[in-house]
């Protein structure tokens, strides 16, 4: 559906994907923000870096932890992107230079064979290629529809990192809206990087919206609830009676309330803005239901005209 609305508004569309020619490298050089200094700069995106290969690689024990570090750290070197030196025209490295210098690293084989299916594996196709995307455009969608689950939240991560350092970049009013964001909670460090970015966004003139069909994986992760309870606004639609109990107790739902939301209609819910909520019918016009629309056979009715 935000395909659709992208094209509708002269938007711009990029599909992520094994096969797909649009690519994303997360070892591009995050530009330097105005009044930040670029060795801060350079830390933080290796922290989340770091936070990207943990996604990839599984649990990590400490001294992995630390090779994995160091080994980032080394990646970036071999570029001559240094902390404290000018590295604005250095070429970023791969994910297969990081594959490389933990191959070379006493103790880091078993990772760097961990990685190889990320480099010139099954899943090589999208994470270790250079970024060939335009997001000049006012509008972009980034759809990971067509990926395999078990990739979905790397691609997420990569996506939103990607993001996040254009983001911080430049100050500027923006929104940034992460659906089935519920794939970010399934893992510690995807999880703590959404938390981080939600946390820190006001700070750059960033609006986030977070939307997902299993708010229990939200409320039942110490990064996902503060997400959801710190929102300045909130918007709950039906809810299941296998996850109703917890999200009452979270909203501080009344008994007509946790009715209404399990048996609500479509589009019907309770808005929350602070301390305050209310019940919310929301009606798409003929316009906004046609971008929109979901539904197979209104679809299929689309394509038969």
């Amino acid at each position: 559906e935000y395909g659709r609305l992208a094209e509708a508004f002269g938007g711009s569309v990029f599909n992520i994907s094994l096969s797909s020619e649009e690519h994303i490298n997360p070892f591009d050089i995050p530009i330097i923000p105005e009044g930040e200094l670029p060795g801060d700069v350079l830390r933080s995106h290796i922290v989340n870096l770091a936070g990207l290969a943990k996604l990839m690689l599984g649990k990590l024990t400490a001294e992995e932890d630390a090779l994995l570090d160091r080994a980032i750290t080394e990646t970036y070197a071999s570029r001559e992107i240094i902390a404290g030196q000018n590295f604005s025209d250095a070429k970023p490295p791969l994910l297969e230079d990081l594959e490389t210098v933990l191959r070379n690293l006493e103790g880091g084989r078993g990772l760097s064979e961990r990685l190889y299916k990320f480099t010139k594996g099954s899943f090589s196709g999208f994470l270790n290629q250079p970024t060939n995307v335009d997001i000049s455009n006012r509008l972009i969608v980034f759809s990971i529809r067509d990926l395999e689950d078990e990739l979905r939240p790397i691609a997420m991560y990569v996506i939103l990192n990607f993001i996040w350092n254009l983001i911080r970049a430049k100050l500027k009013q923006r929104i940034m809206i992460i659906d089935e964001a519920w794939w970010m909670m399934k893992d510690e460090a995807s999880a703590a990087f959404l938390f981080g970015l939600a946390k820190r966004a006001r700070k750059y003139y960033l609006g986030v919206s977070t939307i997902t069909q299993d708010v229990e994986d939200f409320l039942r992760s110490p990064y996902g609830r503060p997400i959801i309870t710190n929102s300045s606004l909130q918007l709950l639609l039906k809810q299941s009676p296998a996850t109703i109990d917890i999200v009452a107790k979270a909203f501080d739902l009344t008994e007509a309330e946790k009715n209404l939301l399990l048996s609500a209609e479509v589009g019907t819910g309770l808005f929350f803005a602070g301390r305050q909520h209310v019940a919310i019918q929301i009606i798409a016009s003929y316009f906004e239901d046609h971008l929109i629309t979901t539904n197979p056979k209104q679809l299929l009715e689309e394509r038969g005209k």
